[in-house]
């Protein structure tokens, strides 16, 4: 074994530089086939997943029928761009499963947040009350589709932190 290849005791996975696959630090490209016309396009995964995390248009090599072949620059630049994807996609599923409202009532300033829970036997959130310290004063469990906004944050401060019918 040469010391370029990685030992079979370990779970590193080998670095690859190919013209159409390039593979390092958690990232794999492929060049393949576009379906939709005759060019190419480039697939983007993270090591260890199924589905790419990026799919784009490739160039074109000089011959016109065959594709640009990777290369460090390009292989960086799909690593950024793909890790921006992931990065904006997780923000945006953080966003759907919470939410925060700042309310006054019974005379003091609230955080009122809500946490959705998306179990697959038993979705459900928690909507919780934070003092204007931030200091957790009640929580309570309610349906995933509770409605946070201010009037029921409002309500439900109100009422003594009861369960939301």
């Amino acid at each position: 074994m040469n010391d370029s290849e990685p030992s079979p005791d370990t779970d590193t996975p080998e670095t690859i530089k190919e013209a159409r696959v390039w593979a390092d630090n958690g990232w794999t490209a492929r060049v393949i086939k576009n379906e939709d016309d005759d060019g190419w396009a480039v697939a983007m995964y993270v090591d260890g997943e199924s589905e790419p995390a990026l799919v784009g248009p490739w160039t074109m090599g000089r011959d016109k029928k065959n594709p640009k072949p990777l290369d460090v620059s390009a292989f960086n630049t799909l690593v950024k761009t793909a890790s921006e994807v992931i990065r904006r996609h997780e923000q945006q599923l953080r966003a759907q499963l919470h939410k925060n409202v700042s309310v006054q009532a019974a005379g003091a300033s609230w955080q009122v947040t809500l946490d959705i829970v998306p179990d697959e036997f038993e979705p459900h959130a928690l909507l919780a009350a934070l003092d204007e310290y931030g200091e957790p004063v009640a929580q309570v469990r309610v349906r995933p589709d509770f409605k946070l906004n201010s009037a029921s944050a409002t309500r439900w401060i109100e009422n003594d932190f009861a369960q939301p019918s």
